[in-house]
C-alpha cells in the first residue's frame, strides 16, 4: 500500500454524544467489516461511503476497535504525522500481539517473514531503505526506461484483435505492469508465470480477511519468492549494471540494508506493478464510460497528465490505507489512541465535496487534483512516476493505433477483496484507426 498531498481546510464538524467527551467519535451502528466485504458493495462503493462520510468524517468500530477515515483533510493530515505509522507492530491487538502469535501463530509467522521493508517501516528506518531506489523512480530518471515500456507496449498491441471482442485486462491491462516489472529487474522472460503467481499469492497480504489457503499460499510464494531473488541477486553480482539490481546489492554490501531487507524491498518492489495494472484498468473504463471525456483526451493529447490523474481520483486501484498509532493522535475531533489501527478509505477520501467541486463527475481538466490514490506522507507509493508513465505511452499508443475502442459487454469488478480495486474483465472491440 502507497500513501498523497494534503489538501486545504475542511471545516466540517460533527457532534459528540451528550455528555461524551467531544474526542470520541458518535456511533452510526454500521456493521463495517460485512459491508466492506459485500460484493455489492465491491462493485460501487461510491454511495455507501458518502452515506458513511456525511455522517462523520472519521469513526470507530467498537467492535474491532478500528477508525476509520473517510475525511480527505483528515486523512492528509494523518498520512503526514508521525504520531501515526505504516508499522502495523504498533497495533497493539494486531497480527504481532502476544495474544496473536499464541492463538495464530500461523498468521504472526507470515506477517513477521514479511515485515523487513520499506513499506512496513516508520523513520527512520523506512527512510533509509527508501533512500536507497527513491532517486530511480524519480520522473526524469525512469526517462530512461521509456523506450523499453514503449517497446513492450507495441509489442502487446502487435497481438490485440481487431473487429472481434476481446479481453483487454488479459490481453494487455494485466501483462504490461508485470513485463515491464520484469524488465527493471532483469529478469528472465520465462519466469513471468511463477512470478505473477507469487504476486498474486501475495498481494492478499493487504486485504483485511484471509483464508488460512491464502494464508499458506503467501507465505510458500514469500518464501519462494524471496529465494528466487536471493538466486537472482547472486547470479547479478558480478556483473549488476546500473539499474535497480546495482542499488540493492551496493546497499547490501555498504551495509545500508541486511539481507532480509534487501529481498522483502525487491519482492516488493517486483510486485509493485499491480499499481499500473489497477490504473491500466480502471482508468480505460472511466474513459469509456465517459465517452465526451475521451474524445476531448483524444482530440488533445496535452490533457493525458491531467486525464491520468482524475483516473486515479475517481477510480482509484488502493481502497485502503491503514495507520497504527505510535503515540496518540487527535484526528480531526477524534482522538485515536496509541496503539489502535486506523484505515482510510481511499474512495471517500478521493471524493470528499469538501476538497473537491463536483466530486462525482469525472472531468480530465480538474485542476487541482489533489487525490490520494497514492497515499499521502512519506510513504507516497515509490512507483508512482512509473505508474503515470506507463499508463500514458499505453494510452497514447491505443489510441494512435485505434480510431475505436468501445466496450464489448460488462466490464466485472473484483469482488472478492476489500484493499485493492480493479478488475477482472473488461471486454473491449477497437476499430483501427
Amino acid at each position: 500500500m502507497s500513501d498523497a498531498q494534503m489538501g486545504n481546510a475542511d471545516t466540517r464538524e460533527f457532534a459528540a454524544p451528550a455528555g461524551a467527551p467531544a474526542s470520541v467519535p458518535p456511533s452510526f451502528d454500521i456493521d463495517w467489516w460485512t459491508t466492506l466485504s459485500d460484493p455489492e458493495f465491491l462493485k460501487n462503493p461510491y454511495p455507501e461511503l458518502k452515506r458513511i462520510r456525511e455522517l462523520a468524517p472519521v469513526h470507530l468500530d467498537p467492535v474491532s476497535g478500528v477508525y476509520f477515515v473517510l475525511g480527505h483533510k483528515e486523512f492528509g493530515q494523518m498520512a503526514k504525522t508521525h504520531a501515526m505509522g505504516r508499522d502495523t507492530t504498533y497495533w497493539a491487538s494486531g497480527w504481532s500481539s502476544a495474544e496473536n502469535q499464541a492463538n495464530d501463530p500461523e498468521t504472526y509467522e507470515l506477517f513477521i517473514d514479511f515485515q523487513p521493508q520499506m513499506i512496513n517501516a516508520n523513520l527512520p528506518d523506512h527512510r533509509r531503505m527508501r533512500g536507497v531506489f527513491d532517486r530511480a523512480f524519480r520522473p526524469r530518471d525512469m526517462m530512461r526506461y521509456l523506450p523499453m515500456i514503449e517497446d513492450e507496449c507495441r509489442k502487446l498491441l502487435d497481438t490485440l484483435p481487431v473487429g472481434t471482442p476481446f479481453e483487454y485486462m488479459a490481453a494487455f491491462g494485466n501483462p504490461l505492469p508485470n513485463r515491464i516489472s520484469l524488465k527493471l529487474f532483469e529478469i528472465p522472460e520465462e519466469m513471468r508465470a511463477k512470478i505473477g503467481k507469487w504476486i498474486a499469492d501475495l498481494s492478499w497480504l493487504g486485504n483485511i480477511v484471509m483464508t488460512p489457503e491464502q494464508k499458506r499460499n503467501a507465505k510458500q510464494s514469500n518464501q519462494e519468492f524471496k529465494q528466487f531473488v536471493r538466486e537472482h541477486l547472486g547470479n547479478l553480482r558480478a556483473n549488476p549494471g546500473d539499474g535497480m539490481i546495482s542499488l540493492a546489492l551496493a546497499a547490501e554490501e555498504d551495509g545500508t540494508m541486511d539481507e532480509e531487507e534487501t529481498l522483502n524491498n525487491v519482492v516488493m518492489l517486483i510486485a509493485g506493478s499491480k499499481t499500473s495494472l489497477t490504473l491500466l484498468g480502471n482508468g480505460l473504463l472511466s474513459l469509456l464510460k465517459h465517452p465526451d471525456q475521451f474524445e476531448r483526451l483524444r482530440a488533445d493529447r496535452s490533457l493525458m497528465p491531467r486525464a491520468i490523474e482524475e483516473m486515479l481520483r475517481f477510480e482509484p486501484g488502493s481502497s485502503i490505507i491503514p495507520r497504527a498509532g505510535v503515540e496518540d493522535y487527535q484526528c480531526g475531533d477524534v482522538l485515536i489512541p496509541a496503539g489502535a489501527l486506523a484505515i482510510g478509505l481511499v474512495g471517500s477520501i478521493n471524493r470528499d465535496p469538501a476538497r473537491f467541486d463536483d466530486p462525482d463527475t469525472f472531468d480530465i481538466t480538474r485542476k487541482p487534483n489533489h487525490h490520494s490514490a497514492f497515499g499521502g506522507g512519506v510513504h507516497i507509493c515509490i512507483g508512482k512516476a512509473l505508474a503515470r508513465m506507463t499508463t500514458e505511452v499505453a494510452f497514447n499508443a491505443l489510441m494512435d493505433r485505434f480510431g475505436k475502442i468501445e466496450l464489448a459487454g460488462e466490464a466485472e469488478w473484483w469482488t472478492d477483496r476489500s484493499d485493492q480495486r480493479g478488475l477482472w474483465s473488461l471486454p473491449l472491440k477497437l476499430t483501427e484507426a
